[in-house]
């Protein structure tokens, strides 16, 4: 499907360029839908086909930072990976079908507050551990529920599941950053098989960026090592809130 026609090197530029930064940010922290997603509408591509392709324009960009973070990642349980990522991808498929049935114009409506739920929850997200640690959150049931707002809407899923993981007793960000790429890839591959059945990605500017968010993943998983957590929670939440500004002042 194509949705979309760009009519200069501009377009396609902002685009790679958005790709590229949101593969260093996946990485890093999370986040990077909050630059190809409104990249894409800015060129002109309906919002939910710009979710979509979105997804699908990142999720490659997952395999270059979880594999740099193997390291991190082998020193998880194996059966603990595999229960969870089965989840995520029970999840991701519930999403997708939930997109594939949401009017354009709810879904252009709730954009922002889904935005501005996921940055919330990411800036809030150590204070509220020691009051939720207590309520034995089963990692499978909170992942496969976060996969379900991850299917539906890439936007913020790595700053979601790392809250989750703060919330589950994770405090090393290498190994919570390594799990988050891991997971999301899967659950994003789930989602992104309803959306190409749903006839929802535009496929010209999803390869494309696709490639530049592979380059930014193995790119960002090098450069988090070297930046301190503060900053790099500081410069997510600060996106996330202007972005959410950004589509709460395109509804009026």
């Amino acid at each position: 499907m194509l949705t979309a026609s760009f009519h200069s090197i501009a377009d396609w530029g902002l685009l790679t360029a958005a790709a590229f930064a949101a593969g260093v940010l996946n990485a890093v922290a999370g986040g990077g839908s909050f630059l190809t997603f409104p990249a894409l509408v800015y060129a002109g591509v309906p919002p939910v086909i710009a979710n979509a392709t979105s997804a699908f324009a990142v999720t490659p960009g997952y395999v270059g930072g979880a594999i740099g973070f193997r390291k991190e990642l082998k020193t998880l349980d194996t059966g603990m990976l595999l229960r969870i990522c089965a989840a995520g991808i029970a999840g991701g498929i519930i999403g997708g079908l939930l997109l594939t049935i949401t009017p354009a114009s709810m879904f252009n409506a709730i954009v922002p507050g889904l935005l501005l739920l996921a940055t919330a929850i990411f800036a809030l997200g150590e204070r509220m551990v020691p009051l939720m640690r207590g309520g034995g959150i089963p990692p499978s049931l909170g992942v496969f529920v976060v996969s379900i707002y991850g299917g539906y809407f890439n936007g913020g899923l790595g700053i979601v599941l790392l809250a989750l993981f703060a919330l589950l007793g994770m405090t090393s960000l290498p190994q919570m950053n390594g799990l988050k790429n891991l997971l999301s890839f899967f659950l994003s591959c789930a989602s992104l098989v309803v959306f190409a059945l749903g006839d929802l990605i535009d496929w010209p500017p999803a390869a494309l960026m696709a490639v530049f968010a592979i380059a930014g993943g193995f790119a960002g998983a090098s450069v988090s090592r070297k930046i301190p957590k503060s900053l790099l929670q500081t410069g997510i939440v600060v996106t996330g809130l202007a972005m959410s500004c950004v589509f709460f002042y395109r509804l009026f």
